[in-house]
């Protein structure tokens, strides 16, 4: 007997803000213009050696917007990232941030722009030799904008705004995964970014604490009003939270749309990756 076809699946009820006691104040901590930047990667080429990564990108991010970038194993998603956060050039084609084209421009003239983009990476990438205060305060010291009791204060506030007040003196290796994912996006949003970067932000984590760490992200980028483009393989929970989707296949983007019209996608591929399906050309 063949076996029924499968039905549409919907996209889940978006969560409303507020589910969660994560609450914020801004930080009221900009040194650039003022000026919310958007950021666009036009025909993007890469590649490493003879694997070719990614072909022909077209991908735009509004500001106030939040794009969830989904796509198989190896599709080249954690490399766009680092592309789009200026931490690597492409082969051809452009990545601008607001009017700045950053494959353009010098390493001393692309670090004032990567201070307007936050990213939290998959692996924590928190400094094991220093403290938690430590960590979040980097950033801020970095810039060289603010006092030492100021940058403490604001790390201080960040980690209370994401769960962890008190954990200022603890080491990362105290940490469970789960805290040491909010340490990340503390770090990542202390400078209120106009745009944030996050990759993989609930990889190895319970569903309950997934769906805190999502409200959290939600929480942030209503404060701060930048633009999000985040990764995630748990893709029901980021089609949830993000406005727009973008998957990757084959070096290219497959699909570029609303996100809850992702599961009526009119490709056959796309529709398959997001609904789990067995059957299909995947």
């Amino acid at each position: 007997m063949p076996r029924p076809a499968a039905s549409p699946r919907r996209a889940p009820k978006r969560r409303q803000p507020g589910h969660l006691a994560f609450v914020f104040r801004p930080l009221r901590l900009r040194w650039y213009d003022g000026e919310v930047a958007a950021i666009e990667a036009k025909d993007i080429y890469k590649a490493f050696g003879q694997a070719s990564v990614l072909e022909g990108v077209d991908l735009s991010v509004d500001a106030g917007q939040r794009l969830g970038l989904i796509g198989p194993a190896a599709a080249g998603k954690t490399v766009l990232l680092k592309l789009l956060a200026g931490l690597d050039r492409p082969d051809r084609g452009s990545v601008a941030v607001g009017d700045k084209d950053l494959a353009s421009l010098s390493e001393a003239e692309i670090m004032p722009i990567r201070r307007r983009i936050g990213m939290a990476f998959q692996s924590y990438a928190l400094f094991d030799f220093m403290t938690v205060g430590e960590n979040v305060a980097f950033p801020l010291a970095r810039a060289g904008e603010l006092d030492d009791d100021t940058i403490r204060a604001r790390a201080s506030e960040r980690l209370r705004q994401v769960g962890l007040a008190g954990s200022e003196d603890k080491m990362p290796s105290e940490l469970s995964g789960g805290m040491k994912k909010r340490v990340g996006i503390a770090r990542a949003t202390v400078t209120e970014p106009e745009i944030l970067i996050y990759d993989e932000p609930t990889a190895g984590l319970d569903p309950v604490t997934s769906a805190k760490i999502y409200e959290l992200l939600a929480g942030i980028q209503a404060e701060t009003g930048g633009a999000v483009i985040a990764v995630s393989s748990d893709v029901e929970p980021l089609i949830e939270f993000s406005d727009t989707v973008a998957m990757l296949y084959d070096g290219r983007v497959a699909y570029h749309g609303a996100a809850d019209e992702i599961y009526d996608a009119e490709q056959a591929l796309v529709r398959q990756f997001v609904r789990g399906d067995l059957e299909g050309p995947l």
